[in-house]
């Protein structure tokens, strides 16, 4: 390493001892813990607050966005070095945001500057929530075929229709939207608009699972009315933003939801063993966490040459698709290795006869099976793949 980068982590790890409170460096024990931010944000605990502002202020929530709109304005070798830092001491991550992840950037992509001042600085600091207007009740698959109505009325739009499966639409702020601008055509006829939750019009049903839970919501717009400065990009070019904000939400997808944070390696190591030359005792499942960490070195540097070409202005393509497929297939193996490595410690559900993690290792292996089919099923973007990149035809 460069001699700035070694006073930039000197500095970098001064400042997470002194700021890093103490409970905020531990695996999260259950979805209470997890801090999304908001309007109405709750916090089980006063350091997860703490924890916040403290990374929020820093621009550390978004650490390579530019600091002219919150962010920390790293390097990708200065992001490198914060995120070693923060593995180092077990530190959780201040804040889940889909405004991370998704719609900051495509926003700084795609937004005007006007925009990128207004919702930036709030999603970095975690002051408004977001959620993902996409799936409708007749395109979940054929997302292009969406038919909520976004007219022009003037001095504003007006918007009616339904959304469905808008993960955490009842506690969300502002939803980001695909609206369709014109019926005549497909692809062309979708934009990209924000939407205040609070305006009038806007219902949202939360969708109970098996399990108990309501992480999703069935959405509905009944004449919204939306200020025209709230279409992101040009009107009609909603498609091309829809496009890129999906990739970064499939690359995100194989590190979203598993639960557990403990890495395989050091779970097969509390629980299987060492030989005397200090590898696992369990050739077999050594050989095969190797495989995976190789893939996921693989998948890590792909997914940040994308990144790099997609900031570059490199058009959008079907790469998505791939990591998609890649993305959940990594988690799901990551989390199946993780629950054989446990061994009978992964048996828990509840209770004081397990650890914090082992439960996390449990659930995470169970949540982990929804990656196949959030973001768009793995059998579509494989039929994606074959078409698009592959170049194949169908055969009767």
């Amino acid at each position: 390493m460069s001699e700035d980068l070694e006073q930039f982590r000197a500095e970098t790890r001064a400042w997470l001892e002194a700021n890093c409170p103490q409970s905020m460096r531990s695996t999260f024990t259950s979805e209470d813990d997890i801090v999304w931010g908001g309007k109405n944000a709750k916090f089980s605990n006063p350091d997860a607050k703490l924890w916040l502002d403290r990374m929020g202020e820093r621009g550390w929530t978004a650490p390579m966005w530019p600091k002219q709109y919150g962010g920390g304005g790293l390097s990708n070798a200065e992001n490198a070095v914060l995120q070693s830092e923060l593995k180092r001491i077990n530190a959780r991550p201040p804040l889940y945001s889909f405004g991370l992840w998704m719609l900051g950037p495509v926003l700084l992509e795609y937004a005007n500057e006007e925009q990128k001042l207004e919702h930036l600085p709030k999603i970095v600091r975690g002051e408004i929530r977001w959620c993902q207007g996409y799936s409708e009740p007749g395109a979940g698959s054929d997302l292009a075929g969406l038919q909520t109505k976004c007219e022009d009325k003037g001095d504003h739009w007006l918007i009616n229709g339904q959304k469905v499966w808008t993960s955490y639409a009842n506690y969300a702020d502002w939803c980001f939207c695909l609206v369709r601008t014109d019926t005549s055509v497909k692809h062309e006829g979708i934009s990209f608009v924000l939407i205040d939750m609070t305006t009038p019009g806007v219902e949202t049903r939360p969708i109970k699972l098996i399990s108990g839970s309501s992480p999703f919501c069935e959405t509905f717009f009944t004449d919204v009315k939306v200020p025209k400065e709230r279409m992101v990009g040009r009107l009609n070019g909603g498609w091309e933003i829809a496009k890129r904000l999906l990739q970064y939400e499939r690359t995100n997808i194989s590190g979203f939801g598993s639960g557990a944070r403990t890495d395989v390696v050091d779970i097969a190591r509390d629980n299987v063993g060492l030989d005397e030359s200090g590898r696992l005792e369990d050739t077999d499942l050594r050989a095969r966490i190797a495989e995976h960490k190789m893939f996921e070195r693989a998948y890590a540097l792909s997914v940040q040459r994308a990144t790099e070409e997609a900031k570059a202005g490199a058009n959008v393509s079907h790469m998505a698709s791939m990591f998609k497929v890649a993305g959940a297939t990594l988690n799901i193996e990551r989390c199946e290795l993780m629950v054989e490595a446990a061994g009978s410690r992964a048996f828990g559900w509840s209770g004081e006869g397990f650890a914090p993690d082992e439960l996390a290792v449990t659930r995470g292996w169970l949540r982990s099976k929804g990656n196949s089919i959030e973001g768009g099923t793995t059998e579509v973007n494989l039929n994606v793949v074959a078409k698009r990149v592959l170049g194949l035809r169908d055969t009767q």
